[in-house]
Formats: C-alpha cells, sequence, structure tokens
C-alpha cells in the first residue's frame, strides 16, 4: 500500500542548479511601478519552479567580469511552450531596475536556479497572504494557482493589481504614503481582520525586520500556529541582493 501524506504536510525539492540563456519575446506595464518582462528559451524545457515563492538568480553587467546577481520569483512559467514571466518592481535603482526599464524585444537575460522549492500543499482550509511590491509576484502567482472555491484573503503594500484566479479572492490594497511606516500600516490594516475558521496557511515576505515582526505578531498576538506561518525577508533595508528565511 502506497504511503500516505500527512494533511498539511509541505514537501521539500532539490533542483538542479543550472544557468539558462533567455530572450525578451515581450513586454508589459503591469501597473506604473511594476514591469513584466516575458521571456523564451529551448534551454527552459527542463526548467522547474513548483512552488509560488520559488527564488531564481538573475545575472546583470556588473564592474570587470562578476556579473551583479539579484534574486526574483518566476511570476508565471508555461512550460509547454518554453516561456517565463518575470515581474520588476521599480522601487529603486540598481543594476535589475536599470537592466529592465532599458529592456527591448531581443535582448538576453542569464538566469540560475532556482535551487530548491517548498511546496505548501493547496489542502488548507484558508490563505492569507501578507506582503509588500517585492513579494507581489510570489502573491499573484499563488492566488491564480489555488483551487477554486478556496477563500485567500491578501494584504500587500503597494498598487493594486488584478489576478485571475478560481478562488474566493479578497485583496486588501494599502496605499504607499510618502514617510508612511509599513509595518504599522499593515498591522492597522490586519487589526481588522478576522482569522477564518479551519485550518489556515499564512505567508509573509517584506522586508526583512517587517517581515519578522509580522510573523510574531501572527503566531504571538493572533494565536496561529508556528508551523502554519512561513515568512521571509525578501530585502534588507541598507543592503544589496539581500534575503532571509525567517525561522527561530
Amino acid at each position: 500500500m502506497d504511503a500516505v501524506t500527512p494533511r498539511h504536510q509541505p514537501v521539500r525539492l532539490r533542483h538542479e542548479i543550472r544557468r539558462r540563456l533567455l530572450t525578451v519575446t515581450a513586454i508589459e506595464r503591469v501597473t506604473a511601478q511594476m514591469l513584466r518582462l516575458h521571456f523564451t528559451s529551448p534551454e527552459l524545457a527542463d526548467f522547474h519552479s513548483p512552488s509560488h515563492d520559488d527564488h531564481i538568480k538573475l545575472f546583470f553587467p556588473g564592474e570587470g567580469d562578476k556579473p551583479e546577481m539579484r534574486d526574483y520569483t518566476p511570476r508565471r512559467f508555461d512550460p509547454a511552450g518554453q516561456t517565463l514571466a518575470i515581474d520588476f518592481a521599480l522601487h529603486e535603482a540598481g543594476p535589475a531596475t536599470s537592466w529592465a526599464e532599458a529592456a527591448g524585444v531581443g535582448d538576453t537575460l542569464q538566469i540560475g536556479g532556482p535551487r530548491g522549492s517548498t511546496v505548501v500543499p493547496d489542502d488548507f482550509d484558508w490563505y492569507l497572504l501578507i506582503g509588500d511590491e517585492t513579494a507581489l509576484p510570489a502573491i499573484g502567482r499563488r492566488v491564480e494557482e489555488l483551487r477554486a472555491g478556496v477563500p485567500v484573503a491578501t494584504f500587500v503594500v503597494g498598487e493594486a493589481q488584478h489576478f485571475d484566479t478560481r478562488a474566493v479572492w479578497t485583496p486588501h490594497w494599502i496605499a504607499r504614503e510618502p514617510g508612511s511606516d509599513e509595518l504599522e500600516s499593515l498591522r492597522k490594516a490586519l487589526a481588522g481582520f478576522t482569522l477564518p475558521a479551519g485550518d489556515g496557511f499564512i505567508w509573509i515576505a517584506a522586508e526583512a525586520t517587517v517581515a519578522r515582526s509580522l510573523r510574531g505578531y501572527i503566531m504571538d498576538e493572533r494565536g496561529h500556529p508556528r508551523e502554519w506561518t512561513k515568512a521571509a525577508g525578501y530585502w534588507k533595508r541598507g543592503e544589496a541582493d539581500a534575503h532571509e528565511k525567517i525561522e527561530d
């Protein structure tokens, strides 16, 4: 008899690490501050990205022979068509933003990874996704990939986007105001949200200190189980190319 996988059990996968050269096929302005680039390559034939929050390395021209590297989420992947979409948040100047804004159809970009995936099963009763602009590609992908009818709420600091989904999606968009405190804005918005009954999974990604604080708030003040709460620092204030998995 085949072994039965326990309900809600994440599956961790490892992937072969290799670089792939992609070609830009289309450029789409999602919002004023979000640019989506569509790529294709025959080297995507054996590319795997089973989790909504996978990360791949993007390689940009740097000084000398050393490239600049940045982590990005595969926003949408079509294995049959061998196409990959990547969203670029145009929030600050840097090698990734500069390259994306100047990119044209036919330009090439090298990527690496993902190194591994943690696949959270779509068998929870509800989902709550929290983040800022850097988390939007992962949030959008998760909302679009969830099963039909499952409730999912999102709280995002940033410009509103539209997602095509079969899930029952309730979005909460928090405008970024000059001088506003992102953590305070998210906590204030979440304070008015009642966690639904049943088993729920909560996913958080933002600046590292914000994500860490929100994880503590969700577990300690809202009483959500630790094993059903995942948080990551998608960037660190004052540091380039920083990503932090937040655990105890």
